[in-house]
């Protein structure tokens, strides 16, 4: 058995980049091998060994149990339908967007909706050609949607031109903006998105019994939601004068807005002697808030507003619940297997 711990990344295409930008925003910055151009690491991770594969052999990586956890798409997640062997454990990374549609020839113009397709469907000569490689997804949407007779078609590369081509009819793939199905003259009918789709982090259910993948799973989970929760916030100090504490917030809680997230943080500064004796009846006490984004002008201009000074505004990287809702789902998950 195995003892290492093991990661498959992104090798190619839309989501290789934008998943070593997410990790490294998360703290788990990747560092490919010198020598192995497949192979990487990850410094605050230790543990773990990354490994450079396709998006679609990461799903047979983890399926397989060769590989513990795994990045990828969530629509060939979906695709390859191993729910027995794969647990999702973030399905929304928040990046790699996309829809996975089914986009017909222009020139059909009797067909607007996926009713629609179907009679037009029954009415070829031939099965309907449909070109994909979700292969699963696809014969399950066209089925739920009496979509009959029809022949799936494989094909590599881009699937676009196929129907100008001629060997196959409609199309089933991803879409991002939908600007090179126009360029393609193909359009989506109503009714015709399969699923929405971004990246996600799996793991091997299997291997999730083992102790050491466990830790690594509930870190990379805790650290990651802390991320996307700390994701357009700011930490807000600044200086304020108050008779006292206890006054310094009725000032803030009364007049302003800036409930923060549990609510403000407020603090005596220890005073610069050379400012107290100079003003002995003045006293300073330090407030900090959490502010979103489009809150962040307002909050600055509320604390000017009741005296505030020296406001310094900071991004956050990492704000922690108490347990975040995937790590409960998964200790959950883990105590059924103990109990099984």
């Amino acid at each position: 058995m195995r003892t290492d711990v093991r990661i498959a990344l992104p090798s190619k295409g839309r989501l290789q980049q934008p998943t070593l930008e997410f990790l490294a925003r998360c703290g788990f910055e990747v560092k490919p091998s010198a020598t192995r151009g497949y192979v990487g690491t990850i410094p605050a991770l230790p543990q773990i060994t990354v490994l450079f594969q396709r998006p679609r052999d990461i799903i047979v990586s983890v399926a397989g149990g060769g590989v513990d956890f795994g990045i990828t798409g969530y629509d060939v997640v979906a695709d390859a339908n191993a729910d027995d062997a794969i647990y999702i454990l973030h399905d929304a990374l928040g990046y790699g967007k996309c829809r996975l549609v089914l986009a017909v020839p222009e020139q059909w113009e009797e067909v607007q909706s996926m009713r629609d397709l179907a009679e037009k469907a029954r009415a070829l000569p031939h099965p309907l050609r449909v070109v994909t490689k979700y292969r699963h997804l696809t014969q399950q949407f066209l089925e739920q949607n009496a979509v009959t007779p029809f022949v799936l078609v494989e094909a590599e590369g881009s699937l676009e031109v196929v129907p100008e081509i001629g060997y196959a009819d409609v199309i089933v793939d991803v879409m991002e903006t939908g600007a090179t199905l126009q360029q393609n003259r193909l359009r989506v009918p109503q009714g015709g998105v399969l699923l929405h789709s971004q990246a996600c982090l799996i793991a091997n259910r299997a291997s999730l019994r083992r102790p050491e993948v466990t830790a690594v799973a509930i870190e990379l989970l805790e650290y990651i939601e802390a991320h996307q929760r700390a994701e357009g916030y700011f930490m807000v100090w600044a200086n304020v004068r108050g008779a006292s504490l206890e006054s310094v917030g009725r000032l803030i809680t009364e007049h302003t807005t800036l409930g923060g997230l549990q609510g403000p943080t407020i603090a005596p500064i220890y005073p610069n002697p050379a400012s107290a004796a100079a003003n002995p009846n003045t006293h300073w006490f330090a407030v900090n808030v959490v502010v979103g984004r489009h809150h962040l002008t307002e909050a600055i201009e509320q604390l000017r507003a009741i005296g505030g000074s020296g406001v310094v505004v900071t991004p956050t990287t990492y704000i922690f619940e108490e347990q975040p809702s995937r790590v409960a789902a998964l200790r959950a998950l883990l105590q059924s297997h103990n109990a099984a």
